[in-house]
């Protein structure tokens, strides 16, 4: 064989070899590129069937009822006399502060979030130191009338507010079947509508100041709780009683049933809050017996629940900032998913609860 021949066939193996490898490096390029878009095919499936799981458990998912949804609290001094009973809207209130004012009576203030009430009152004058309460809820405050001081903090913290004494008779009006000055009520229509007039936020992504839950709490460790008495004053005395058929409790003041207005149902909660810190009285020069409040700081207290309570510290550290609520052991309480009652009294009230 000659040296040329030798040569040609070497050159042809060669050549084999070089597309042997071209074509297997091409199939081994292939099969990474097809692995990449199945892992990528992969990846993209995961990912959106982890968020489809996602969507899912969020919709299966129980969520808080009494405080939901992005808008703005709407907070509502309503009167207390005894000429002012019965009250409307309680009921529908997420919240209900109660504390002492002058003369030995209390004041309510009605906080309502995403709710549609017809009638709210009677709507009463604003006290300065239920401003704090109104900051920590990121709340727009309805009253009818205010103290000095209210006036001053109002300005003060610059605080959306409707006075109902410079409004019209479309946002706050009066009825018949009461007199002056326990017969002014609004509506959350009424006073959304000029909320929105006057250029205020209707929204609010601040949370709650308690801390619900949807699962049931009841407080095992505690002690029995069927009836609650808490006198605010020599005058004012509210009492709770326990309807377990319901899981609330039924409100009462001064020995007499609280009913709403115009429903005639029981004034009923599923939470109480007792905070005990002192009132003491004001040297504003007009010899009114307005009150002052002793609210910054931590206090003893209570929380009430499905017929048991614990004893709880309650620590404001400033007047704009919300509330905390804790267990003994230094735990932020958990609350159930239903309206709370705020009671504020005295350090020596003599609170009873059996």
């Amino acid at each position: 064989m000659s040296r040329r021949t030798k040569k040609s066939k070497k050159n042809k193996l060669i050549i084999f070899l070089i597309l042997l490898i071209v074509v297997a490096g091409g199939c081994l390029a292939t099969k990474i590129i097809i692995d990449n878009q199945n892992n990528e095919k992969d990846v993209n499936t995961t990912a959106k069937e982890d968020e489809t799981l996602k969507i899912e458990i969020e919709k299966e998912a129980p969520k808080i009822k009494v405080f939901s949804g992005t808008d703005r609290p709407l907070a509502v001094m309503i009167d207390n006399h005894n000429q002012a009973w019965p009250q409307a809207g309680l009921n529908k209130a997420y919240m209900v502060y109660e504390i002492i004012v002058e003369g030995g009576e209390t004041r309510l203030m009605a906080l309502f979030k995403g709710q549609d009430v017809e009638k709210i009152g009677p709507v009463r004058s604003a006290r300065h130191y239920f401003i704090d309460y109104v900051m920590e809820n990121d709340a727009i405050y309805a009253h009818f009338g205010w103290s000095p001081q209210a006036e001053s903090d109002v300005a003060k913290f610059g605080i959306n507010n409707m006075n109902g004494i410079t409004e019209s008779t479309d946002v706050f009006w009066r009825v018949k079947d009461k007199y002056a000055p326990h017969n002014a009520v609004a509506s959350s229509a009424s006073l959304l509508t000029r909320a929105k007039s006057k250029g205020y936020r209707l929204t609010s992504n601040k949370k709650s100041v308690l801390n619900y839950t949807t699962d049931e709490v009841n407080l095992t460790e505690g002690i029995l709780a069927n009836e609650v008495t808490i006198p605010h004053s020599y005058l004012q005395t509210v009492k709770y009683e326990y309807d377990a058929t319901n899981k609330v409790y039924k409100r009462y003041a001064r020995k007499k049933e609280q009913t709403d207005w115009d429903t005639g149902e029981p004034v009923t909660t599923k939470n109480i809050i007792i905070t005990f810190c002192n009132n003491y009285e004001l040297n504003d020069g007009e010899d009114k017996g307005r009150q002052g409040l002793y609210n910054i700081g931590t206090f003893d207290g209570y929380y009430i629940t499905n017929g048991k309570a614990i004893k709880i510290k309650c620590t404001k550290t400033d007047r704009e900032s919300q509330t905390v609520y804790k267990d003994l052991d230094g735990n932020e309480i958990k609350v159930n998913d239903g309206n709370t009652f705020v009671n504020i009294c005295p350090k020596d009230a003599e609170v009873e609860i059996e």
